[in-house]
């Protein structure tokens, strides 16, 4: 462990043990056993379906990272955290086994010569699925390896080659060979920091407004720069499936790279200077180059420019090319989006996008394909004769969708959707695909028909549905819906008419599993896979979906979890734990939906509230906490009112149902949520503690916009001083919880967020406690930061809620 490492770990540890008024702490911590049981279950595996889907990969994760594994050196650059010693991420948690499993029979197959240490990832598989990649993350470096599917055997094809450092990295051609992106074999010695600076750091503007948000990790000085240039530095080789390989095209700063749907062209991403040290690598300048398969440059398609000056706004975007594709239904033609507004939001024009394309040699005039009066959001492709284009507007949440007939683009596009994205009732779903001839995602489509999945949602909750929508008729037949007492959704169409299908099926205290569902053939479901419960301690615990009134009769639901055998009526009001994430809407009637399903399994996560159900509390997860502001309205202009609103209503009903203490009650939250715990301190007095993870308290270190904010500091600056916690930290009588990654890269929650709020905090005498975790990012990883996080939420709610009254009787 380098010096730099120690030093920042011991200064997390320092920073436990100068709190006053708490115990000092130098080690980590754990909670308590029954909360440790459910961190320490086992992980269930991740499937992913054959094409057919009569077989499966089953992919067992590893466990957490120790904090020794998540200190190791690491680089942050450019908006990218780089491991030096393998050319890849420095963070992750990689697959440690490989299964394979039949569908139908349920005959499970271990894969045999994988890796001794096994941290696996970039699963990909052959055109003809013969074979299964993968990429295998050793000491010095990550190597390819490839499993023979007919004989279920793994083994080695590269040395420690690939460069993961950004973008993809692998590519399988139609000829069952890999395209690889590998580090430059030229690219020398790392660079080594000078011993002196050659001058001082100037950045200079001239007039060109260049707002932006507030990133983090960028490229800071000229050994910044130097770093990231060789870690980029990639080569593409050609690799054969008995490991000989050989150089394709020149070496350089490859972001990125695709095939053609035929293989005969690949689409090279070429960053180039000058670099920024205002935005991250995915800002930078760059070429678009198109070469032959054997790595001659067919075409300098674009050349981006650095992208500094970017209009404010989430509807702003560049100009020139963007969104560079392959169409999935031809052999080699491409298609982009090019602005027509200048990337400006705030620009008034009719035809906002327009999509372009370009078949091969790419040698005629670009043609265009569409336009749209909103930003352009993809496109779901099936034939040269139908496909539906998607546009979107995040200020209004408008989504648009339209049928085009990419062969014939004089024909006018054909609305069929048009509805807000947040309207969660009237959601529609979105398209199945299936792969065509090339290996590529197209619609699953019978004429006008296109198959379609959604969440389902009603005022019941969420119950999931098979569709078909037509489009000429714009009706939506449902074939297949979720029933009670489940929660079950279709993962794989496995015919042509949407009788025969996989679903996951789950249910409060039913751990998801796969089942094959045929209504054609009336035949009872079959299950496809057995895994096992993983929270024994769970088992029986209650859960209901509530619904409740804020004061101006907006509708608001939460899910409320109790422990098992328990009953208001017999054992009394219990302390409660209430977990929430604000979320902005322009439309009263979206903001009341019921969101989530009473039915869904009962799934920890390292973050979850519900560890708190074994420790004898109530647990109020998923708590509404709408902020409207509709039409010309801006939902921030009323973020406190509706806030502080929306937590008494739902105090008052679960005190109303017996269930809550008023008196026992704690609000926490991560990141926004973490914002709103702080300014329901700040201007209530409603809980008894909070809780507040990885936050922003003051929105003048975020002043070009903020979650779903895009006003600037200068353009609405109450609202950037009274939606901050910090400024009325003067105002916090409840005691709080700060919980921090020390190495938080998360836009706007950099660790001076919880520093400077914690200072505020204790300058006025609150009740405040910060804890700063070495080596974490905005999600926290190593076992020991997750553990050490649970024991210091244990403790504050034992302390400060459940013994509350404990603590009165002491002062008094």
């Amino acid at each position: 462990m380098t010096k730099r490492f120690t030093i920042s770990m011991m200064i997390g540890i320092l920073a436990l043990a100068v709190l006053p008024g708490t115990q000092a702490q130098t080690t980590y911590q754990k909670p308590p056993k029954s909360i440790l049981d459910l961190v320490n279950a086992p992980s269930t595996p991740s499937v992913n379906f054959s094409k057919d889907g009569s077989w499966m990969l089953l992919l067992e994760r590893a466990d957490n990272p120790s904090i020794e594994d998540l200190s190791q050196p690491e680089l942050r650059i450019a908006g990218l955290r780089i491991n030096p010693a393998t050319s890849g991420p420095s963070r992750g948690r990689g697959v440690e086994n490989i299964k394979i499993k039949m569908t139908r029979g349920g005959e499970e197959t271990q894969i045999t010569g994988l890796p001794s240490n096994p941290n696996m990832g970039d699963f990909s598989m052959s055109h003809d699925e013969k074979y299964l990649s993968f990429t295998q993350t050793e000491a010095n470096g990550i190597s390819l390896w490839v499993v023979d599917l007919s004989t279920f055997e793994a083994k080695k094809l590269t040395d420690a080659i690939v460069n993961d450092v950004y973008g993809n990295s692998i590519l399988w051609t139609p000829e069952n060979q890999l395209l690889v992106k590998a580090a430059n074999p030229s690219r020398g010695s790392i660079p080594q920091r000078p011993a002196a600076p050659a001058g001082p750091i100037i950045q200079e503007t001239s007039g060109d407004a260049a707002p932006s948000r507030t990133y983090q990790d960028l490229l800071a000085d000229p050994y910044d720069e130097a770093l990231f240039a060789y870690f980029m530095d990639s080569q593409i080789m050609l690799v054969n499936l008995d490991g000989s390989k050989k150089p394709i095209g020149p070496s350089g700063m490859i972001k990125g790279m695709d095939l053609s749907p035929d293989g005969s062209y690949i689409m090279v991403d070429l960053i180039k200077k000058p670099f920024s040290y205002l935005v991250p690598a995915s800002r930078f300048p760059y070429d678009v180059e198109i070469w032959s398969k054997d790595g001659k440059k067919v075409k300098t398609l674009a050349q981006i420019p650095l992208d500094e000056n970017r209009p404010t706004g989430f509807d702003a975007t560049v100009t020139g090319p963007r969104n560079i594709s392959w169409r999935a239904d031809k052999p080699s033609t491409l298609y982009w989006v090019e602005a027509q507004d200048g990337g400006d939001a705030r620009v008034d024009t009719k035809e906002r996008d327009v999509v372009f394309t370009l078949d091969a040699p790419f040698t005629a005039q670009k043609k265009k394909l569409a336009s749209t009066p909103y930003r352009y959001a993809g496109i779901a492709w099936s034939d040269d004769s139908f496909a539906i284009l998607n546009e979107r507007w995040s200020q209004s949440r408008k989504e648009v969708r339209s049928v085009i007939n990419p062969s014939d683009p004089s024909q006018p596009k054909k609305v069929i959707i048009e509805r807000s994205s947040d309207d969660l009732y009237n959601d529609p779903g979105d398209p199945l695909y299936t792969e065509n001839e090339f290996g590529r995602n197209v619609l699953l489509r019978k004429g006008d028909l296109v198959f379609m999945t959604s969440p389902g949602g009603s005022p019941e909750g969420n119950m999931p549905f098979l569709s078909t929508f037509n489009t000429k008729t714009k009706e939506q037949e449902i074939l297949w819906r979720s029933q009670a007492p489940y929660y079950e959704r279709v993962v794989k169409v496995l015919d042509d008419n949407g009788t025969e299908f996989i679903t996951l099926k789950e249910s409060t205290d039913i751990q998801p599993n796969y089942w094959l569902v045929n209504t054609k053939k009336r035949m009872a479901p079959i299950q496809v896979t057995a895994f096992a419960h993983p929270y024994e301690s769970l088992k029986g615990i209650q859960k209901q979906l509530v619904t409740y009134k804020r004061n101006d009769g907006l509708n608001l639901s939460a899910v409320i979890y109790t422990p098992a055998g328990y009953d208001a009526a017999k054992d009394g009001p219990l302390p409660v734990l209430m977990w929430a994430y604000p979320r902005e809407y322009k439309s009263k009637e979206v903001a009341a939906q019921v969101r989530g399903s009473k039915y869904a399994f009962t799934r920890l996560s390292w973050g979850s509230p519900i560890y708190w159900v074994t420790q004898g509390y109530a647990i109020m997860d998923q708590t509404e906490m709408p902020i409207v502001g509709e039409g010309d309205k801006e939902p921030n202009d009323y973020f406190i009112e509706q806030l502080v609103a929306n937590a008494e209503a739902a105090i008052d009903h679960i005190v109303e149902l017996g269930i809550g203490d008023r008196d026992r009650i704690a609000v926490g939250g991560h990141s926004y949520g973490a914002f709103m715990t702080a300014n329901l301190l700040s201007h209530t007095n409603l809980f008894a503690a909070g809780i507040a993870r990885s936050g922003a308290y003051n929105r003048t270190l975020t002043p070009f916009g903020f979650q779903y904010e895009q006003r600037t500091y200068w353009e609405a600056p109450d609202v950037y001083f009274n939606m901050s916690p910090f400024s009325f930290a003067h105002k916090v009588e409840t005691p709080i919880l700060l919980i921090h990654g020390q190495a938080d890269n998360n836009s706007g929650t950099f660790p001076i967020q919880s520093e400077r709020y914690y200072n505020a905090l204790k300058g006025h005498g609150a009740t405040a406690r910060l804890v700063f975790l070495p080596n974490e990012s905005h999600g926290y990883a190593a076992e020991e930061s997750i553990l050490h996080t649970l024991w210091e939420m244990n403790t504050w709610l034992e302390k400060y809620v459940k013994n509350k009254n404990d603590i009165q009787k002491g002062t008094e």
